[in-house]
């Protein structure tokens, strides 16, 4: 089954800036008004036709709470085993996830290609690799033992998995898009930023595990992640560039969209974590007199200093993405609402580090608030998708990431 040809990227923003109303629209799955409370209803195997890539934001959401349990600065008793069930909850969600897309491709043949050259969908395929880095840093978290040599070496082996093929996905993708796609400025969205997502959580996943690997490993990991992190920031850079031009022509996203704009709070949160965290990692014993040019024992300030300017940064991106949705909620779920719990995590979990390494109580009594905020977040949007799926409201002709439009070439 082909995907369904209902918006394009013009029904993503208003007409002018006092447009607030959600485009109508008809599915040429029948002639169907996607938005007739009284649409015909449809079996599992029409349905798993739409069940897309953005269903990976669910796991990637999932394996950042596990890892924000974990880092919790007031811990109670119980509260790491409750982590530990969200992060084999993820485990498991992944794989459930992984079968549904291989029954989707088997069962609708061609589906594959479309979607990962589909340019709505297509962005959202960067998504499988940042849920594989949320289980990546939750196993190093929950599952390695201190002193299981092989657990350490596994860890560092995948980690280089994972940068070998994040680094090919955001060049493949981007050199894709530009080729192919002609995506007008006026219709950029935060999913642009996806496909430099799973590089810059190299450095994340760096910060993590540097410090339980031998130095001969640590500081190549170090050195990586540092790289990766900032090929992914400077990009994210790039890309803002273009949001805010679009936002100060165009006006903000349709309602519908609005909750993807909290995407934009990602980059520099998980950089401000990430720069923490692999500073913190550095072997203690490492010679300074390496031909390093920084002394070693100023780069941790230096860190805290950089996250900070980081974080302040994703405060006024929250701040927008906060005031959007409010001043026009979205009347349908979508899954780009994943959106207020992963980017968010990092926000929180850059907060928690700050806090730390400041040793200041109340960041961290701030960063425990935010923290409760994001759990009742991320159990509203759950609740949502539940519901959302018994409806038919998503995997359904034209309510999913893998309608046509017209700039698909």
């Amino acid at each position: 089954m082909s995907a369904t040809r209902v918006n394009s990227p013009d029904a993503s923003i208003h007409n002018g800036k006092e447009g607030h109303d959600l485009e109508k629209a008809k599915s040429d799955d029948d002639n169907i008004d996607i938005y007739d409370p009284n649409r015909p209803r449809f079996n599992f195997s029409r349905r798993i036709a739409h069940f897309t890539w953005a269903w990976f934001t669910l796991s990637m959401s999932t394996g950042g709470l596990a890892l924000l349990i974990y880092a919790q600065p007031h811990q109670f008793s119980g509260l790491r085993q409750i982590g530990f069930a969200v992060y084999i909850a993820n485990i498991i969600i992944f794989a459930g996830i992984v079968v549904a897309m291989m029954m989707r491709f088997v069962l609708h043949k061609g589906t594959f290609t479309t979607s990962i050259t589909h340019s709505r969908e297509a962005f959202f395929v960067p998504t499988i690799f940042l849920a594989i880095a949320t289980i990546i840093t939750g196993t190093q978290r929950y599952a390695i033992s201190e002193g299981s040599t092989s657990s350490v070496w596994l860890i560092s082996a995948l980690f280089w998995g994972y940068v070998v093929a994040s680094l090919f996905v955001a060049i493949a993708q981007y050199s894709y898009v530009f080729k192919t796609h002609d995506l007008g400025l006026h219709t950029m969205m935060p999913t642009w930023i996806l496909p430099i997502f799973p590089i810059m959580l190299s450095g994340t996943i760096a910060s993590v595990i540097a410090e339980t690997q031998p130095q001969m490993n640590a500081v190549p990991i170090i050195v990586a992640g540092l790289t990766c992190q900032g090929l992914g920031l400077s990009v994210a850079f790039m890309m803002y560039a273009h949001m805010v031009g679009r936002l100060m022509s165009r006006g903000m996203p349709n309602r519908e969209h609005r909750a993807g704009l909290f995407m934009n709070v990602g980059p520099p949160a998980f950089t401000a974590l990430a720069v923490i965290g692999m500073a913190n990692g550095i072997p203690d014993n490492f010679d300074i007199n390496m031909g390093m040019i920084l002394d070693m024992t100023v780069i941790r300030p230096i860190a805290v200093v950089a996250a900070i300017f980081l974080w302040a940064l994703s405060l006024w991106w929250f701040g927008i993405a906060v005031v959007s949705v409010i001043l026009s909620p979205p009347q349908y779920f979508h899954l780009n609402w994943w959106a207020m719990a992963f980017p968010n995590t990092g926000f929180i979990l850059a907060t928690i580090s700050i806090g730390n390494e400041l040793q200041h109580e109340v960041i961290r009594w701030l960063a425990t608030g935010m923290s409760i905020c994001l759990v009742l977040t991320y159990c509203f949007v759950l609740f949502s998708l539940v519901r959302a799926v018994i409806a038919q409201d998503i995997m359904y002709p034209g309510r999913d990431e893998d309608v046509l439009d017209g700039t698909d070439t």
